[in-house]
């Protein structure tokens, strides 16, 4: 047979959980000069593996091509400064980390979350493949290798973490075995991992299509979390659901010779997957028909907008609101702008539908009618920031987990 495999237990892929056809890259952001040249698209077929249920899409590019220089600079998001803040408070007194104790955070982005390490005297060391966000790592005062973490990569830097901290990258990971043969590497012989990944079980009951793009390689349940990381030497044994990107899950583990307890909090949430049907394959077969229905919501909302005519603009150049966009084929004539507090994603366009993303004192000018947000993970604080646009009577709309006018 030939065809896709699964990345983590190597068995053939076979059932789809999404096609959103083919769609550029959904963090190439585009300058002026490059919109009148060809634009690379690549399928977006998400997969289930019948064997072990890992959701994951073939990975269309390397790496290097993606990550090497990133546009996403996690200190924008003031919420999520906070809840990197928190965490590593928590993560402190938990484990007991002081002067003598070792951090290591791989995809550390621009030091968001060591930093607060670093602030309290724990030695941290970060391990980030995009060099633009690393050296600003570097200039917080974070000190941070550049390169790709994997099992070459732990052994070179002779790691040994008694935290090692993976936030949203295990997605990121074509080679899924490799990466967490690093984590086991790395970790001290009583260490442990912390990983956070968005959870399968909020992205079916959300319909949360959008949250799949060439750069997420895998779409994790914790059952299929929890197999992919035994295999390799790594055993779970506490899960905490997390509010953040829309409903994700913090996975601790340890390598397999630490002999943890599982603690009842892990079990409570493998048997909502399983009350969910999580480990049943007719649940993923059924959740293309809901991302068909959900996508003639959202063009039934543009085309009342433009028969209303009402102007719109768009908040949040996130990558999800890049799949959002290409998936639903809306273009600038349905979204005109798309406002963002990133300025290394002012001045650029979004792939695909070439809408342009300017500051968000745009809106001031433009006055829109209504603002759908595309980062709708960060509605709270987006609404709170853009207060002030009530004044001439505008209003909120998110699409997840249904087009909903908030006020």
């Amino acid at each position: 047979m030939s065809g896709p495999t699964c990345r983590a237990c190597g068995a053939q892929l076979e059932t789809t959980f999404a096609d959103l056809g083919s769609t550029p890259l959904a963090n190439s952001y585009l300058t002026a000069e490059q919109l009148a040249r060809p634009e690379p698209r690549y399928p977006l077929h998400a997969r289930v593996c019948d064997r072990c249920l890992l959701v994951q899409v073939e990975a269309a590019v390397a790496p290097e091509e993606i990550f090497s220089d990133y546009a996403y600079f996690s200190s924008y998001s003031e919420s999520w400064v906070a809840h990197a803040r928190h965490f590593a408070e928590g993560a402190r007194a938990l484990l007991d980390l002081g002067p003598s104790s070792s951090v290591v955070e791989v995809a550390s982005n621009d030091g968001y979350l060591l930093q607060h390490f670093v602030a309290a005297g724990v030695p941290v060391l970060g391990v980030e493949p995009a060099a633009n966000v690393a050296e600003a790592a570097r200039a917080r005062g974070v000190p941070t290798e550049t390169g790709f973490f994997g099992a070459g990569t732990a052994e070179a830097l002779d790691l040994q973490a008694d935290l090692l901290v993976a936030n949203n990258v295990l997605a990121h990971v074509p080679d899924l075995n490799d990466f967490v043969d690093g984590i086991r590497i790395a970790l001290k012989p009583q260490g442990v991992v912390s990983i956070e990944v968005p959870h399968l079980l909020r992205l079916i009951e959300g319909t949360q299509f959008d949250t799949i793009y060439h750069e997420h390689f895998s779409y994790f349940s914790v059952l299929a979390a929890r197999h992919a990381l035994a295999g390799r030497g790594i055993v779970v044994f506490d899960v905490e659901p997390l509010p953040t990107h829309g409903g994700s899950v913090r996975i601790w583990g340890c390598r397999a010779e630490a002999d943890r307890e599982p603690t009842e909090r892990m079990e409570a949430v493998l048997e909502q997957e399983r009350a969910a049907g999580l480990d049943r394959l007719d649940t993923y077969e059924r959740f293309p028909e809901r991302v068909e229905e959900r996508r003639r919501d959202v063009v039934e909302f543009f085309a009342d907008a433009r028969d209303a005519g009402l102007k719109v603009a768009g908040y949040g150049a996130a990558a999800k609101g890049n799949t959002f966009l290409n998936f639903c084929g809306l273009t600038s004539v349905d979204v005109p702008f798309v406002c963002d507090l990133s300025p290394h994603k002012q001045g650029l366009f979004l792939p695909g539908s070439h809408i342009p993303v300017l500051p968000p004192d745009a809106l001031d000018d433009a006055q829109p009618d209504r603002i759908v947000l595309l980062a709708w993970n960060l509605a709270d604080e987006i609404v709170a920031q853009l207060a002030r646009v009530r004044k001439w009577g505008a209003r909120f709309v998110t699409t997840m987990p249904a087009v909903r006018d908030l006020g």
